[in-house]
């Protein structure tokens, strides 16, 4: 069977399955990509299509699908089919892929199309970053996809980072990051200890108006941060949320519990964008995203998210980035830093692309 003849069966099969639940309708065509083949449903006149989205297990079934994601875009109802032979999405040669990159904007993976997804922490609709997924789902992986990302594409002087590790192993691989502003914080009380910094911090830049260096404050549970580090951790998260883009400060929060009762009241209006890959339910998946209906609770690929922005929600696939990777980077780090101490130019001499340069060994130097 060809391609295009598969597309074709799986198209019938969706087609059976809905017209069997009274909602007919004809599948118009639609667009394969490497990670998803997406189909386009045009119902009947009439049809019940609130239906729809209960059908997406079956449907799922019908085809031997991991997974099936319904919902709808500019006006058509699309059909989300995950391939099983995409890969993983490897950060360095993708960071090596782009030819330039906004400040303060950690590398998230691709999207449904292919594309690269950056998320621009300065822009008002985005500031501070919520990311949620059970056990498994991939979500620390993608925190150390975007700090790798920000390490590579902001030298110190325009972006630090701050790293707070309640499980003290997921960010451990950084302890020698050069853009750290302190080290790794593995308590509750180390925690307490640095949002307090943090928020001095945000005061005085409040009072001098300044916002460079940008700092990136990263927190691998978030839930167990507020459970462990009280009222007081909560306090401190709440105010740099609300005050800390203006002071050029940014939070990234991981958590695998986002329930309502743990940090529900933190993140309901402090978190404008929401990474979310698999979670537990429906609940899980309306408090971590904000809204009903997004269907992250089916979400069945380690890597496989959606992010939530301002009005518009994008299916993304994770990039990821080993532990041998993250070493080799932090020495590239450090050599660039060495480099740069004193620099000396010639007039008229063209000047070293020592970032995709320094990727691609990077990338080379870590191949088996």
């Amino acid at each position: 069977m060809t391609g295009r003849q598969m597309l074709d069966f799986q198209a019938n099969r969706i087609e059976m399955v809905l017209a069997s639940h009274r909602v007919p309708g004809r599948v118009a065509g639609g667009l394969v990509t490497p990670r998803l083949v997406r189909f386009q449903f045009v119902p009947q006149l009439g049809a019940r299509i609130n239906r729809l989205k209960t059908l997406s297990e079956e449907i799922a079934l019908c085809l031997n699908a991991a997974d099936c994601r319904i919902h709808r875009q500019e006006g058509q109802i699309n059909i989300d089919i995950p391939r099983s032979e995409a890969g993983p999405v490897r950060l360095l040669p993708l960071c090596s892929r782009l030819a330039a990159t906004p400040g303060c904007a950690p590398l998230l993976g691709l999207d449904e199309e292919g594309f690269p997804v950056l998320l621009s922490l300065p822009a008002p609709e985005i500031s501070h970053v919520l990311v949620s997924g059970t056990t498994g789902s991939g979500k620390t992986a993608l925190a150390r996809s975007m700090i790798t990302s920000l390490a590579i594409h902001n030298h110190q002087g325009m972006l630090q980072l701050a790293l707070i590790d309640m499980k003290q192993r997921g960010l451990a691989p950084f302890q020698d990051l050069p853009h750290l502003l302190a080290p790794i914080a593995g308590t509750a009380e180390e925690a307490v200890r640095l949002l307090e910094r943090l928020t001095s911090e945000m005061e005085r830049r409040d009072a001098q108006r300044i916002v460079s260096p940008r700092i990136v404050v990263v927190v691998d549970e978030l839930a167990e941060l507020v459970l462990l580090g009280g009222e007081r951790a909560q306090e401190l998260l709440t105010r740099l949320t609300q005050r800390g883009r203006e002071a050029g400060i940014h939070v990234v929060a991981c958590t695998q519990k986002p329930l309502a009762s743990v940090i529900g009241s933190l993140v309901k209006a402090n978190f404008p964008a929401r990474v979310v890959g698999k979670v537990a339910s429906a609940e899980d998946a309306r408090v971590a995203t904000g809204l009903s209906g997004t269907g992250a609770e089916r979400l069945a690929r380690a890597g496989d998210f959606i992010l939530v922005a301002g009005h518009s929600q994008v299916r993304i696939q994770g990039a990821l980035v080993t532990e041998r990777e993250i070493q080799r980077v932090i020495s590239w780090l450090h050599q660039e830093k060495r480099r740069r101490r004193r620099h000396w130019s010639e007039e008229g001499a063209a000047k070293p692309a020592l970032l995709s340069a320094g990727l691609r060994q990077a990338a080379r130097s870590v191949r088996p």
